[in-house]
């Protein structure tokens, strides 16, 4: 799969330090990731360990579209918020739906799980495609070495963010609105949630020549005005309550930009709070989710939801919260919520629980991964490698971000 090219990636490689035999580098800052065992894969990457040929093939490939991606700005949108300012972000609901009943489609009518089409016109889709273009060529820089992949990640961030006539404000008062019912929800702050896959970008960057100590200073103060935001805020307030998803991945956000922006009393907060307020309110002692499960896409959502305990149970390593292992005195934990899902995913039981679309069981492969390496769990990583075909194991991601 590799012929010639993975030693020239190598050797170019070796330009960025350890396998030159220069002095090691700190452990990058992430919050989601072992920044330690990090630093440990990639001395043996760069110092020729083929385990993850595939997998750098991939990721490379990935990050040499990803040069000619974006940049991306909230002011690239065609329509002006209510605000006037086109710098603050604006999307609309993705399962509501003009009004079949009315002759101007007003109010929108909620097909849940059925996403329109419209919603890509505005800052949603660019965001997340800014989200998936930093995180990959962060990921690419920190392996290789190679700046030009952080020089784009760094023009892309400064777009997004930082620049004075392109950058967000530090807002979503109009995330997920819906034509003829409300200009914005705070619903919408799910929309965000992949920032703080930008946050752990960012501390894979710190190396390069290119990320600036004003651009460190600049994005750590937007974060932390989005925090406050995020805290004070109705729409926060809103989202804070809310009674799944929705609320597990406001907790992520809060922990990784509070972490970020160095306040750790608050991250500690509510991830302390969070093990009861998210994963026992949440959830069955037997691990079942039935806010998630009465969703028109039930696999989907309990997915996405255990993802968010498991992002919460890493930002709980770095800020000294044990989530992997809690457990309420009824039975309430993320273990359990994991283990519930696994027969389903393995055909020794049959999901019977009906949605619009059939359930992507390989899904659960990543988090099966990630939670054997947390409960030193083989059985978990061999039922992980099982619900992938082996090319699709070789070159995946995810165990490349979280080595053993």
């Amino acid at each position: 799969m590799w012929n010639g090219s993975r030693l020239l990636w190598l050797s170019t490689a070796c330009l960025a330090a350890l396998a030159c035999g220069a002095a090691a580098a700190e452990a990058p800052r992430v919050f989601l990731h072992d920044a330690g065992a990090l630093e440990e894969l990639r001395a043996r990457v760069r110092n020729g360990a083929t385990d993850f040929d595939a997998a750098l093939e991939e990721l490379r490939a990935d990050a040499q579209d990803a040069l000619a991606a974006g940049p991306w700005s909230v002011t690239d949108k065609g329509e002006t918020p209510p605000s006037g300012d086109k710098r603050d972000y604006m999307s609309q609901g993705p399962y509501w739906w003009p009004n079949p009943d009315t002759e101007d489609g007003l109010p929108y009518i909620r097909r849940d799980g059925e996403r329109n089409p419209e919603t890509d016109a505005l800052d949603r889709r660019p965001m997340g495609r800014m989200i998936t273009t930093v995180e990959t060529l962060g990921w690419a820089y920190y392996f290789t070495g190679e700046e030009r992949f952080a020089e784009r990640a760094v023009h892309v961030l400064r777009t997004w963010f930082l620049n004075e006539d392109t950058g967000m404000n530090p807002h979503l008062e109009y995330g997920q609105r819906i034509p003829g019912r409300v200009e914005g929800r705070g619903i919408g702050i799910i929309d965000t949630r992949g920032l703080a896959d930008v946050v752990d970008a960012v501390g894979l960057l710190a190396e390069s020549d290119a990320w600036m100590e004003e651009d460190q200073e600049g994005l750590e103060a937007w974060f932390a005005d989005y925090l406050e935001w995020l805290i004070e805020s109705d729409h926060g307030q809103d989202e804070r309550r809310h009674p799944n998803n929705h609320g597990t991945w406001y907790d992520v956000q809060v922990v990784s930009f509070a972490l970020f922006s160095g306040q750790d009393d608050v991250a500690r907060d509510v991830l302390e709070e969070s093990r009861e307020r998210r994963i026992m309110e949440h959830t069955e002692p037997d691990g079942r989710q039935p806010r998630e499960l009465g969703r028109t896409l039930p696999w989907s959502y309990s997915l996405f939801n255990l993802r968010g305990y498991i992002a919460l149970a890493h930002l709980g390593e770095r800020a000294g919260v044990d989530i992997w292992n809690w457990e309420s005195e009824d039975g309430h934990g993320l273990r359990q919520t994991l283990e519930y899902l696994i027969p389903y995913a393995t055909g020794e039981a049959e999901w019977t629980y009906e949605g619009i679309r059939d359930p992507n069981f390989s899904g659960l492969a990543p988090l099966l991964w990630k939670a054997g390496l947390a409960y030193g769990s083989a059985e978990y990583k061999e039922i992980a490698q099982g619900l992938l075909e082996e090319e699709d194991w070789e070159a995946a991601r995810f165990p490349l971000q979280h080595p053993e």
